[in-house]
């Protein structure tokens, strides 16, 4: 007999997909989507291939050991008893030798929940006496630094239904085709359009959110979107566009701004003819589209992440802020704050699951210089930025870092092939005296680790989502048993704490976890009825409007910054006392532009967009998802007619980090001189050290933006026909 049975995806995306799930003896044989109501949350083709990656033959079914060399993925079946004996041995071994420090904590995206995930190993390693991590939230710490920095909280988008209320759309570095960003995204854009709502794409490729939705293509060289932002509000500020009433009652430190863009403050005025020696995108475009901007009322200024992972990448999403301030179109139906996809607007309630508590590793050391005081134990100068974790496995404090690391413990991350700079990486790991990897996949990092530990695939257990800031929440309902030998994150680490003699690590089962959940929940009446229905959606009367009530009624609303307005000019960051972290938004130029010696050697600025086929590196491989959308590198056709390089040709990819074999995709929908490798390729390397499944990383650097934002690129590379 055939159940079907209803549970919410969210694989790092945003999405929070609903899928009714086809369950013939214990197998999923089929998987479809949302069909209720008018609003539907919809699977993309990664949730309906969901099957596919289920049953992937990399899947790992037990937990094993390293028997060859590190790297080489050689291993050998154990008994979950001598997982967890050696597992608890290392542990307790490294902190007698080296101090709690020496044990390195990494976790990344993967399958997102309240319960699973990092949170029983946080909460484990606590307890038992500290441990080191990272700081710098590698998709979107340079938003996150700007929007606290200007609005005191992160919590500050517009719901996305409120695109129908705007007259003018940009999309900066956005999109909304190839990746999720929230759920139905598309369909209000969709519905926009319809409307009369013009919408204008910036992006140094013609994406597929700008070949279905923009009336306008504005092509911009990587790394320089700050400048043409400034001369926007260069603009703005000259032809008197602003909103100055606005400015005058809900901003601080404007007038400084407005100095450094008119050149008072280092005698460089940032005019359009200024923008466009940098940018690429001729002056009277970058004015045009001012003016539109600064006269269309309301306009939503939509920023992605993508160029806030540059190098200064929070200068990018501070401009963005400021820029719509000046148009007043904060607090507004139809406008939007610039910080994007951040949210939600409307607040979650729910109770704790399963409490971390504080990290002793992080309570013992004083805040970093550049960490605001939002920031939380994330500002903890015991914390390595993520860019960093290389070069702090090998130098250690003899580097300057906190402590000399030993043991890496990791949680569903696939570091080695999302991190920058994957050679350096490979020599960091072959470096640590003990790994151990919690993972589903044998993924280019499982590969390194001495014990593999099996987790479970979200189908096979019980979670709830918040499902990326959409007005519902998700019930993450187990529909099969788990594949083979698999264990969730909690009874790992469960069972790791009796090893380790930790007595109050949790008593409670995964389900009394999220009925407690449930009960701290405004919202949600009734745990039975959530889970069986798997989703509860919360009605609204109108579309959330970030900061509303800070516009409207701001005497009794300030906004949570110290001065309770909008900082154009944060003293906070002042105080800093840092020159690449400015109070102002500035453009400051990124390593490997156009302008560095090394385009000489490299002439290419390559990017590494996110792909439509895959959430960062999941999915990888599954066949369906390989068959629509090979690994390739995109390239302009007169960039490849220089190379000799045509469509489908195999070509070498490289720089001095390492090299890429792969396929070229030869097309006019990228600018001249940047070509794009999509990340998340598999790193496959052959046996001269060459990678051949297109991972990107292996070109890109391995540093970090002033601020912390996660830097992904621009990178120069250089590309070649493979003569091989």
């Amino acid at each position: 007999m055939e159940q079907v049975i209803t549970t919410v995806c969210h694989n790092d995306c945003s999405g929070g997909c609903v899928l009714k799930v086809h369950v013939r003896d214990g197998v999923v044989t089929r998987i479809e989507t949302d069909d209720a109501g008018a609003l539907q949350y919809r699977a993309c083709p990664k949730g309906r291939a969901h099957r596919q990656r289920l049953y992937s033959p990399d899947r790992l079914k037990y937990p094993m050991k390293r028997v060859g060399e590190r790297g080489k993925g050689q291993f050998v079946r154990i008994s979950w008893d001598e997982a967890l004996d050696t597992v608890a041995s290392e542990l307790e071994r490294t902190k007698r030798t080296y101090g709690h420090p020496a044990v390195l904590l990494y976790s990344c995206g993967g399958d997102l929940g309240q319960l699973h995930h990092k949170k029983p190993m946080q909460r484990l390693l606590s307890l038992w006496g500290g441990y080191s991590t990272t700081w710098g939230v590698t998709s979107f710490e340079g938003v996150y630094f700007a929007a606290l920095a200007t609005y005191g909280t992160t919590f500050a988008a517009n719901d996305r239904n409120d695109l129908a209320n705007a007259r003018l759309i940009i999309m900066w570095g956005l999109d909304a085709v190839a990746h999720v960003h929230h759920n139905n995204t598309r369909l209000y854009l969709a519905q926009a359009r319809e409307n009369g709502t013009r919408i204008v794409s910036i992006d140094p490729k013609h994406t597929n959110a700008a070949a279905t939705f923009a009336h306008q293509w504005i092509p911009i060289r990587p790394g320089t979107d700050t400048a043409m932002l400034l001369a926007m509000a260069y603009v703005m500020i000259t032809e008197d566009l602003l909103d100055r009433p606005f400015l005058d009652r809900h901003t601080v430190g404007f007038d400084r701004f407005k100095d450094y863009v008119l050149g008072i403050e280092d005698g460089i005025p940032k005019t359009p003819a200024w923008a466009e020696a940098i940018t690429g995108v001729p002056a009277e475009v970058i004015a045009g589209l001012a003016k539109e901007y600064a006269t269309t009322r309301p306009a939503a200024l939509m920023p992605g992440w993508s160029a806030g992972r540059t190098a200064n990448g929070e200068q990018f999403h501070r401009a963005v802020m400021v820029l719509a301030a000046m148009a007043g179109n904060v607090g507004r139906h139809g406008g939007s704050s610039g910080v994007g996809v951040f949210g939600p607007t409307y607040g979650y309630t729910l109770g704790e699951t399963l409490p971390v508590g504080r990290n002793p590793v992080d309570a013992a050391w004083p805040r970093r210089q550049n960490a605001l005081a939002a920031s939380g134990d994330a500002g903890s100068g015991a914390r390595i930025h993520n860019s960093k974790v290389w070069d702090a496995i090998l130098e250690g404090k003899a580097g300057g870092y906190p402590a000399d690391y030993k043991l890496l413990y990791l949680v569903n991350s696939n570091i080695l092939n999302q991190h920058p700079n994957v050679n350096k990486g490979v020599k960091a790991l072959q470096s640590l005296e003990f790994i151990v990897a919690q993972e589903q996949f044998m993924t280019a990092t499982a590969r390194f680790a001495d014990i593999l530990l099996p987790t479970t695939y979200f189908m096979e257990r019980n979670d709830i989502t918040t499902a990326g800031g959409l007005p519902f929440y998700g019930y993450m309902k187990k529909v099969i048993e788990p594949y083979y030998e698999a264990r969730s994150h909690l009874e790992i680490a469960a069972a790791l704490a009796e090893r380790l003699g930790i007595t109050d690590f949790n008593g409670k089962s995964e389900k009394a976890l999220l009925r407690q959940a449930v009960a701290g929940s405004r919202d949600i009446p009734d745990y039975d009825s959530f889970e069986e229905n798997a989703i509860h959606r919360v009605k609204l009367s109108e579309p959330g409007v970030a900061f509303q009530k800070q516009i409207e009624d701001p005497d009794n609303n300030p906004f949570s910054t110290p001065s309770g307005k909008i900082e154009i000019y944060s003293q906070q960051v002042a105080d800093m006392c840092h020159p690449m972290i400015p109070p102002i938004p500035k453009y400051i130029e990124t390593p490997e532009s156009r302008n560095d010696p090394l385009v000489q050697k490299y002439p290419l600025q390559l990017i590494t967009t996110h792909p439509r086929l895959r959430v960062h590196s999941q999915f990888y491989g599954v066949p369906w998802l390989a068959e629509l959308e090979p690994q390739a590198i995109v390239i302009h056709a007169a960039d490849a007619q220089a190379r000799g390089i045509k469509d489908g040709d195999r070509v070498r990819v490289f720089n001095d980090r390492g090299e890429v074999a792969i396929i070229a995709r030869v097309t006019e929908r990228i600018m001249p001189g940047v070509v794009d490798i999509s990340e998340g390729g598999w790193y496959t390397p052959d046996e001269s050290g060459v990678d051949r499944g297109g991972c990107a990383n292996v070109l890109t650097r391995d540093e970090s933006s002033p601020a912390g934002a996660f830097i992904s690129g621009p990178s120069l590379v250089e590309v070649q026909k493979d003569g091989n």
